[in-house]
């Protein structure tokens, strides 16, 4: 846990990750950067896909409605918190010539939009007031 807490703090403060070993090259630093900015995109889609099935659904029924807009706006918060902490992690792994760090996280996110993609096909087939 305390390597968790320590990544949060550098979150705040990137300056201090430079402080561990040496700088790597900088094709690979802006790579991670660029991984960084897709995860956002990645998050913001999911957000706006979240507004979208709660404003332009309106006669879908209120579980199904507010139930798929939480999933998507969820997995929008988890994706965009998960980009600034893979960041960190990788950055540090770069500076330290480790392996850059492994995560569950796709396969997470993956999931749960395939879920949410699986009950959208069953709202289309039976039909939006249930």
């Amino acid at each position: 846990m305390s390597e968790f807490v320590r990544n949060v703090r550098l979150w705040f403060a990137p300056q201090e990750v430079r402080r561990d070993g040496e700088t790597p090259d900088y094709r690979f630093s802006l790579a991670n950067e660029r991984t960084f900015l897709a995860w956002l995109r990645t998050a913001l889609a999911l957000i706006g896909g979240g507004f979208a099935v709660d404003q332009f659904l309106p006669d879908l029924r209120w579980g199904w409605r507010v139930g798929l807009a939480l999933a998507l706006l969820a997995a929008g918060v988890l994706c965009s918190v998960r980009a600034v902490n893979h960041w960190v992690r990788c950055e540090r792994a770069m500076r330290r010539g480790e392996d850059l760090p492994v995560s569950r996280f796709p396969a997470l996110l993956s999931l749960v939009i395939a879920v949410v993609a699986v009950a959208m096909v069953v709202v289309v087939l039976v039909g939006w007031e249930g």
